[in-house]
């Protein structure tokens, strides 16, 4: 053989012996996994499909779940559920991790088992997350950093960290460990909203769009213009963007108005039939402001961009809870249909929209036994026709008498009635017969005096 036939036969041998060693490799990598991969935390390094799957069926899992390097759950073990079936899936993860020459990279790989533990994947992962919130309640939550206003000024306040745990990582890296024989969550903490956040501008933003505001709040017929920068010194912005404003400022507000605009116990400028300008207090008659329930109202105003309001909230005393009065502005609060009635002259006018309707004599309370009709503004309650009267007075304690008509404007039992009883009608009469505290009227008037009051009708007594 000459030395080149030699040579020949050298390399063609190198040759086929260099493809069988590469055919064997290639053979051994498609059907055994690299050394560093691993199934549901499982190393199945140089193992076939079929061997991996025996290994995964062998195994058990333990059910102890580690937050860090502390054992917090310790419960009973239970199967991995896998089957013959999951074999083509195994089958698939091989393929996956293939490459042409044996790989020392790490691949972890989960695999839902075909028979799925149920236990795994509800009751043990709802402990661990009943296990988180129990260690937070113990460890320091961090403070997010948050755009404020205080005192006037838009300020951001300092993120601070703190010591509780991540739940919602927790429970994600829980579910990437669903299937291992043991779970080692990795203690991730809260992090605290930085300051320069997005979140944080986005707030400062908000908190500037807040004090460009104004919110026209009108009472009766007045209208005050309250603006956010004069009126809203602290406030806040929550999570999902929402405001948080504190009314201090408001309520002072509300109460200022309230103060010189309601009238309920005030004093009413009245003109008399007679012309004469007199004082009378306000009893049942007149209306305030509900202050908590209206600073709601315009907090609520200028927290949802709203520009203009009326009042609502408004209350009253006697019979109606309503501020009576409240709708009326004319003649000082009083309005033009009212019911007079003069204890001095013993008669009474009533009038309709500026028009006397009826004006008849009639008898009031008793004044030497200090029955007197009480004075003041008052208003119609009710009307009742016919009706029976209940009560005492001096010399009939128990008294029940029936009437055509009664109309009561206070709540100790005081109204206009007809009196068929009574036989003096003088002047005089009140001083020592008197009523004890009605408006004792003719019964042949009382009628068109019944028609003619309305509910809720203004009663000035002096």
């Amino acid at each position: 053989m000459t030395i080149r036939k030699l040579g020949i036969f050298i390399i063609g041998g190198a040759v086929v012996l260099v493809t069988l060693i590469i055919t064997g490799i290639s053979y051994y990598q498609a059907t055994h996994f690299n050394r560093s991969v691993s199934i549901n935390g499982t190393n199945v390094g140089g193992m076939t499909a079929e061997t991996a799957l025996k290994k995964l069926q062998a195994l058990v899992l333990k059910n102890k779940v580690y937050i860090g390097n502390t054992l917090v759950l310790n419960e009973k073990d239970t199967k991995t559920g896998f089957s013959s079936s999951d074999l083509s899936e195994i089958r698939g993860l091989l393929k996956k991790q293939w490459t042409w020459w044996p790989s020392a990279a790490e691949k972890s790989y989960v695999l839902v088992p075909s028979k799925v533990d149920q236990y795994r994947r509800k009751i043990l992962k709802n402990k661990v997350a009943a296990e988180i919130a129990m260690l937070d309640k113990k460890l320091k939550a961090p403070k997010d950093a948050q755009a404020l206003l205080s005192n006037g000024r838009i300020l951001v306040s300092k993120s601070v960290n703190g010591d509780q745990l991540d739940p919602v990582e927790l429970l994600k890296d829980y579910s990437r460990q669903e299937f291992n024989s043991e779970i080692h969550l990795k203690a991730v903490r809260l992090k605290p909203l930085a300051e320069n956040s997005q979140t944080v501008e986005n707030e400062k933003k908000k908190l500037q769009e807040l004090m460009q505001r104004k919110v026209n709040y009108k009472v009766q017929s007045t209208t005050y213009t309250l603006a956010a920068s004069q009126f809203i010194k602290n406030a806040a912005v929550s999570k999902n963007m929402k405001y948080s404003v504190d009314p201090s400022d408001i309520a002072s507000k509300i109460t200022a108005i309230n103060r010189s605009q309601s009238t309920l116990n005030k004093n009413f400028l009245f003109k008399t039939h007679s012309g004469s300008v007199i004082s009378v207090h306000g009893q049942s008659y007149g209306w305030a402001l509900d202050v908590q329930a209206e600073t709601k109202r315009i907090r609520n105003a200028f927290e949802r961009g709203e520009q203009s309001i009326s009042a609502y909230n408004v209350y009253g005393v006697g019979y109606s809870t309503y501020g009576i009065g409240y709708h009326t502005t004319a003649n000082h609060g009083i309005g033009n249909t009212y019911a007079e009635v003069s204890i001095k002259d013993q008669r009474i006018w009533i009038y309709q929209n500026g028009k006397l309707k009826v004006t008849t004599n009639v008898v009031t309370g008793r004044h030497n036994t200090h029955e007197d009709t009480p004075k003041g503004l008052w208003y119609i309650m009710y009307k009742q026709s016919p009706s029976t009267l209940v009560g005492s007075e001096v010399g009939s304690p128990h008294y029940s008498v029936k009437v055509s008509y009664w109309a009561p404007f206070t709540l100790s039992g005081c109204g206009f009635h007809d009196a068929y009883w009574r036989k003096n009608w003088a002047p005089d009469a009140y001083i020592n017969q008197g009523s004890g505290g009605c408006v004792n009227t003719p019964p042949k008037v009382m009628k068109q005096v019944y028609d003619t009051l309305t509910q809720n009708e203004p009663v000035v007594i002096y």
